[in-house]
């Protein structure tokens, strides 16, 4: 992976290319992450694909562009981003957060996908209770109060069985948090409770779809990623039994053969024929 700044549209942007691959997958991470949360699993895509990765304007070290950053701007973002790179198609992966992002590329940009692949992530938009969750996060962090969310976030982000053994992530997900600019931290929780519900679109886009879903993710509980996955019976579905909402971390092979059975319509044993 070759790290580079570029400019998409106006915007500055960190990413890391592979560089090699037929096709082509964009991975965006979630909330309080950057690009650095895939470095362990891009390896187990590559070089089956072209394998892109970016830190969304606000985390990471890209570009804040602004008080509010809308799922919409970061999608645009993103299309000048594929502009700039001269790819014309790829399969955008989102986790969490970047879930929503994707989901909103496929809303404007669906010309430009091959197809969409939510991690950990849901079409549904916030409810109340979750945008009041956020508010108190963003009265947090203007009060300089960010120590809160480094202490319970990244780890409550991991099934309970799996902390121990991958508390070298939970600690780089924590600094993570205490070196993402709080301006950045506050646009993206004003764009993440405005996202719009793409259950619709979703459906009728005709695109190619595919949940990845962990079955112990306290985010995202099992019985509601059932109720989603239900609701959306024309996209494919992986679940990933002893994870949490970090299965690229928590289990990296099978979220990997899953991605890439998806993407390139072959499991890992032919592709290594």
């Amino acid at each position: 992976m070759k790290e580079k700044f570029l400019m998409a549209g106006p915007v500055a942007l960190h990413i890391a290319d592979s560089g090699k691959g037929d096709k082509c997958v964009v991975l965006l991470h979630g909330y309080l992450e950057s690009m650095y949360v895939w470095d362990d699993f891009t390896p187990l895509l590559t070089p089956s694909v072209r394998v892109i990765t970016v830190d969304i304007p606000g985390h990471g070290i890209s570009q804040i562009l602004g008080e509010k950053h809308t799922m919409e701007q970061m999608a645009d973002v993103l299309r000048d981003m594929l502009d700039a790179l001269g790819i014309e198609k790829c399969t955008m992966v989102g986790h969490s957060m970047g879930g929503y992002i994707a989901l909103a590329f496929c809303a404007r940009h669906k010309e430009r996908l091959d197809g969409v692949v939510l991690l950990s992530s849901t079409p549904n938009p916030d409810t109340d209770a979750k945008k009041e969750n956020r508010q108190r996060e963003i009265a947090l962090v203007k009060a300089g109060k960010k120590e809160a969310l480094a202490r319970v976030a990244p780890e409550a982000g991991f099934a309970e069985q799996n902390r121990r053994r991958l508390k070298s992530y939970i600690d780089d997900l924590t600094e993570q948090v205490y070196i993402t600019e709080d301006e950045g931290i506050v646009a993206l929780l004003g764009g993440m409770m405005e996202r719009a519900d793409q259950n619709q679109m979703l459906r009728e886009c005709g695109l190619r779809q595919l949940f990845i879903m962990g079955r112990k993710d306290g985010y995202i509980p099992a019985e509601v990623a059932e109720q989603i996955v239900a609701a959306h019976p024309q996209a494919e579905v992986a679940w990933l039994d002893e994870s949490g909402h970090m299965g690229f971390i928590e289990q990296p092979e099978a979220c990997a053969e899953a991605l890439l059975t998806f993407v390139t319509g072959k499991t890992s044993a032919e592709e290594n024929i």
